[in-house]
């Protein structure tokens, strides 16, 4: 018997659980210390009116046999493949749906699609990077490069000619630094993968922060991306899904490699491995994409917006350097005084009682960085910006 051996080259801990390691130790020692998280991407406003009410009909249902459902299609309900096509429609964007597959939530699918790759494939990434996108690389064997994502170039950095990828990670807005690239950014990465038949990964979880003008909100609205790119999104910072789990991955049909269909090899792999979303999860979420549900999520996301503005006019008040936070719930900033990003954490826990997310968590570019998210309530983030600006004045 033999155990996989590459779990020996990832960390002992998940960056988050580090974390949540160290605010227990802290609030053992110290129980009278309010504490207040902006560290993980968590929400705090509630499902919206619409999808509370689409799930309980939906449960009705389920209470009676003529309307009962067991085990539905894997790759999602038609009803909920076609919200999401008219959805992407309303950005400009055509895709079938029959290009759309629904899952619990993007992390899952991001770390399952391995599945179509063979283990040789180069992969690069952005460093910093989502711990997800490298650890289940590490986990498989793959070599990962990475991509030079610094203060210089914005945290987003573009595709050197020399270098040689055969999967290629892009997340826009950026978790963690919340940069995002423009149009040209992103035909410069789609050119290059065009290039070298390589494949993008597209992490598209935080599109509905947009805001900005010339910021896509999708890889297909790039020329020539159907031929290289599979996007991923989520439901869970747009509609609050983070305990409900529902996501879905657009792989257009002209995506193909080795002669293989990626779509096809998706629904087989789907098809073995995955018995698809509850059916009382798929409604709730095809009511997200109604006129009153993309109302009222707009409203949800609006206050993560206001939080990152209180953040943001803080830091440039202090005169901290940050990216992230106008189309982003991710506020990126540098650690003052220079301090090394688990050495702000533990000055901004013990002195102010705030948590956020050493940037070394991410990679070797975060060190000497920190992210802070607008995913508290708003009077937490008032308070807790109150504190850090308290912390930093002296």
């Amino acid at each position: 018997m033999q155990i996989n051996e590459n779990f020996k080259d990832l960390g002992e801990n998940y960056l988050f659980t580090a974390v949540a390691k160290k605010v227990a130790a802290f609030q053992q020692e110290r129980p009278e210390v309010k504490i207040i998280k902006l560290g993980i991407g968590d929400v705090t406003q509630p499902l919206c009116p619409a999808v509370v009410s689409a799930m309980e009909g939906a449960v009705r249902e389920m209470g009676e046999a003529a309307t009962f459902h067991g085990y539905g299609p894997e790759q999602g309900y038609p009803f909920l493949r076609a919200a999401i096509a008219r959805y992407y429609a309303s950005h400009g964007v055509e895709i079938d749906p029959d290009e759309v597959y629904v899952g619990d939530g993007a992390k899952s699918d991001i770390g399952n699609i391995l599945d179509l790759f063979g283990p040789d494939n180069a992969v690069l990434m952005p460093d910093p990077v989502y711990p997800v996108y490298a650890d289940t690389n590490v986990m498989a064997g793959r070599r990962v490069i990475y991509a030079n994502a610094c203060e210089e170039n914005g945290f987003l950095p573009l595709p050197e000619k020399d270098e040689q990828a055969d999967i290629i990670y892009i997340c826009s807005p950026n978790n963690p630094t919340g940069a995002a690239y423009d149009a040209g950014g992103l035909k410069l990465w789609v050119d290059y993968a065009l290039e070298r038949d390589a494949v993008i990964i597209y992490d598209a979880a935080y599109e509905s922060f947009i805001r900005s003008g010339g910021l896509p909100r999708s890889i297909f609205e790039i020329p020539g991306a159907r031929s290289c790119a599979l996007e991923f999104c989520s439901l869970s910072k747009k509609a609050g899904f983070t305990g409900t789990r529902c996501g879905y991955t657009v792989i257009p049909k002209e995506l193909s490699r080795g002669g293989m269909s990626l779509g096809k090899m998706w629904v087989r792999r789907q098809t073995t491995k995955f018995n698809g979303v509850a059916y009382v999860v798929q409604r709730g979420a095809e009511a997200v994409f109604t006129p009153e549900g993309e109302r009222q999520t707009a409203a949800a996301i609006d206050v993560y917006r206001g939080n990152a503005k209180v953040i943001t006019d803080a830091l440039t008040e202090l005169g901290v350097w940050y990216t992230g936070g106008e189309n982003s719930p991710y506020v990126w900033l540098k650690c003052p005084d220079g301090l090394d990003s688990w050495g702000f954490f533990d000055r901004l826990l013990r002195e102010a009682g705030v948590v956020g997310t050493p940037g070394v968590g991410f990679g070797r570019n975060g060190e000497g960085f920190f992210r802070l998210t607008a995913f508290g309530s708003p009077a937490a983030t008032a308070e807790a910006v109150e504190r850090l600006k308290k912390l930093l004045g002296k």
